[in-house]
């Protein structure tokens, strides 16, 4: 009887290249043999209590019952350490797959969710409405190959252009469960080609796009028999990541998938709220790590966590926190450089309560492009940013 890492294995070395071949770049090309994985912390994640300075004196002033003790931190150096709820992530902060890249904003902070992670899924600046996303962008530049029609795959709720990937042309599919989905599309009636109403057109458009992945999904399914992943949790960030270890698994050609974790919007009573959040995050992300470790595939993940701002340094009278700015954000995969980088917060110098960013946000982005998809400088029109020495290649 073949047991589940023979199998997946098996699929990993070559079971479904007849069905779904990678089309990875050579040295100097486009590497779309790998996998951008999105994790949105919805609501703003209070990075303070998620990347700890458990030394500072101004952390514990301000937040006298949200303070998470110094003796409670999982230590990272002499200065910072994790939140206890994620301790699962160790095994990958020792193994060096893991980065924290913290202090990562933008220019003039916008505390408006739905502005600021407009913001964040446009790549604009503060004061610039941009209406594409970043990813729409890139890919109408550097089209990935596509090979069943859609580029990228965006799960759970969505804010406002989810995945960056709202423009023009774009080849995004939006679902919750590969078998549900497949379902519905194969109910979908045919459509025609073209329709004089532009947003009709985008409505049809998007309809045979579903109906056209659905059909091929259902035959990579049919197909594949990939074993169901196991060990995920039964929470909303656990199911997702399932779907996309499923995903991952029948390499099907997408180069981008984006799951939610929400409720970090903590006004009131956030200790026990942010606690179990964290913890969700830590378990789900640590069986897909062994997920794709066991299907050969942590080498082609990129796992990266956004949200649209952190929290106020200074806890409110409900015992939570408001609005903030930057945050501290995780890369994790087989060819992160684990550690630390950015800079930690600065108590003593807040700007209107927060602390200013050491890293702009589209500055990932350009790390994503240029050195992981291995794209030209400024491939998604980005402004030039700096990537970050953050990945082996």
């Amino acid at each position: 009887m073949i047991d589940r890492r023979t199998l997946l294995a098996s699929l990993a070395g070559g079971g479904l290249a007849v069905l779904a071949p990678r089309l990875a770049g050579a040295a100097s090309g486009p590497r779309w043999d790998r996998t951008l994985v999105l994790v949105e912390l919805q609501g703003g994640n209070d990075g303070l209590n998620t990347v700890v300075p458990y030394t500072d004196e101004t952390y514990r002033r301000l937040r006298p019952t949200l303070a998470v003790p110094a003796d409670a931190v999982i230590r990272l150096d002499e200065r910072r350490g994790l939140a206890p709820q994620l301790e699962k992530l160790m095994p990958s902060w020792t193994s060096g797959d893991f980065a924290i890249v913290e202090g990562v904003g933008y220019p003039k902070p916008n505390r408006s969710h739905f502005r600021s992670i407009e913001i964040w899924d446009t790549a604009s600046e503060a004061d610039e409405h941009l209406a594409h996303g970043w990813l729409a962008r890139l890919f109408r530049r550097a089209a990935p190959p596509a090979p069943h029609g859609t580029d990228s795959v965006v799960m759970g709720r969505a804010h406002f252009g989810p995945l960056g990937g709202a423009g023009p042309g774009g080849r995004t599919l939006f679902l919750d469960q590969l078998d549900g989905f497949v379902k519905s599309a194969a109910a979908l009636p045919e459509v025609g080609a073209a329709a004089p109403n532009p947003a009709l057109s985008l409505v049809l458009s998007a309809q045979r796009l579903s109906r056209s992945a659905g059909s091929n999904l259902s035959t990579l399914l049919d197909q594949a028999k990939i074993p169901l992943p196991q060990g995920f949790p039964q929470t909303p960030i656990g199911r997702q990541l399932a779907e996309a270890s499923r995903l991952m698994a029948l390499d099907c050609g997408v180069v981008a998938i984006k799951v939610s974790h929400g409720g970090f919007d903590t006004h009131a009573g956030q200790a026990s709220v942010h606690q179990r959040l964290l913890t969700e995050l830590a378990d789900a992300l640590m069986v897909f790590r062994k997920e794709m470790k066991l299907l050969g595939a942590w080498n082609r993940v990129l796992v990266a966590t956004y949200s649209e701002f952190g929290r106020r340094t200074q806890e409110n009278a409900s015992a939570g926190t408001d609005h903030g700015a930057a945050a501290p954000q995780f890369l994790m995969g087989g060819q992160v450089k684990g550690g630390l980088y950015g800079a930690p917060p600065d108590l003593a110098k807040l700007v209107d309560g927060d602390p200013t960013h050491a890293v702009d946000f589209r500055s990932l982005y350009e790390t994503f492009t240029r050195t992981w998809w291995s794209l030209g400088p400024d491939a998604a029109g980005l402004g030039r940013f700096a990537p970050l020495d953050v990945l082996r290649g």
